[in-house]
């Protein structure tokens, strides 16, 4: 395994993240999540694999329970100083008007909240998971600050917004001395990289981590088009990643097939090594529901592209509408 600081922070994180969000309780509304007893194999593999970064939300799977089944399996795999644990608040936990967004009220009581599904008394790594337009940014980014004085959170960062917004809070932080955001957790992968046009020149700018989501696009860049029979559960439900695929992408995804055969590897390797080769990227996130997911995503770091074949993957690429952000 090899590990990057988080930003410009003495933290330092696996190269490659495992995305909790199919941790939890299989439900109606999480069809593809797997239940504690699938999950908790997952988490020790990873730990065994050296990765020390693990990412989830209070919103993930139905009450939390992604929280609860990563805290449970991390306090009996490893040592609590040994691992990196983000979660995020925005997303709707409840029925009442104030159990979403970034209210100094919603994130008071969603830190707290999650500290006790995790079972710890910090997060690493606390994220706002999209950006709230109802709630001036002085409040979110105060509450966000009192977090970090409480000691109930070492660092925070964000997710998917665009980059004037992300421009706005890190120039408030700035104004009034408070904590600053030290990461970025966006949509970014082989057919879906408008973030390279704002938000990638920004972080690198000003020291801020990348932690792509979706790097394989919900799996469309692990498997060739005429495979989309064969798409996951997650794929098939997914409203953000898993609907990236539209015709004009056909060609990236058969270049990924092709360079995947020179190099003897799976295509989810190369997708995740072109990740990997942006300067800017700290931790891609990876999802894993069965464990050659997991094990594909570690043995990316071995794989080196040429120059040559970086340009031939990203040279098909067409705009893409921005998603992501709401």
């Amino acid at each position: 395994m090899e590990y990057n600081r988080l930003g410009s922070t003495g933290m330092k994180v696996s190269r490659i993240c495992l995305g909790c969000m199919s941790f939890g309780q299989r439900t109606e509304s999480w069809p593809w999540a797997l239940d504690e007893e699938d999950s908790r194999p997952f988490i020790k593999k990873a730990l065994e694999m050296g990765i020390n970064f693990f990412d989830t939300a209070n919103a993930y799977s139905e009450n939390g329970m992604s929280e609860v089944v990563v805290g449970r399996a991390l306090r009996d795999f490893a040592a609590r100083d040994d691992v990196v644990i983000a979660t995020k608040v925005f997303f709707p936990i409840g029925q009442g008007p104030n159990d979403k967004g970034l209210s100094r009220k919603h994130i008071m009581s969603s830190i707290d909240a999650s500290l006790k599904r995790l079972g710890t008394d910090y997060v690493d790594l606390y994220q706002v998971h999209r950006w709230d337009y109802e709630t001036p940014i002085e409040e979110t980014l105060e509450a966000l600050n009192d977090i970090v004085r409480a000691g109930k959170a070492r660092y925070i960062g964000a997710s998917s917004m665009y980059a004037w917004q992300f421009a706005k809070a890190l120039f408030t932080q700035d104004l009034h001395g408070w904590t600053r955001f030290v990461s970025m957790q966006n949509l970014h992968n082989l057919i879906y990289r408008e973030e390279e046009r704002e938000m990638f020149p920004l972080c690198e700018d000003q020291k801020i981590g990348l932690l792509p989501w979706s790097p394989l696009a919900a799996g469309r860049l692990a498997r060739k088009p005429d495979q989309e029979g064969e798409a996951t559960r997650r794929a098939q439900t997914d409203t953000v990643g898993g609907r990236l695929f539209e015709e004009k992408d056909t060609t990236i995804i058969q270049r990924v097939h092709e360079v995947a055969g020179a190099h003897g590897v799976s295509m989810a390797q190369v997708a995740l090594a072109w990740s990997l080769s942006k300067s800017a990227v700290t931790s891609p996130i990876i999802g894993a529901t069965k464990m050659h997911h997991l094990e594909d995503a570690v043995a990316a770091l071995s794989v080196r592209l040429t120059e040559e074949e970086l340009k031939r993957l990203e040279e098909p690429y067409v705009p893409h509408e921005v998603r992501g952000h709401r």
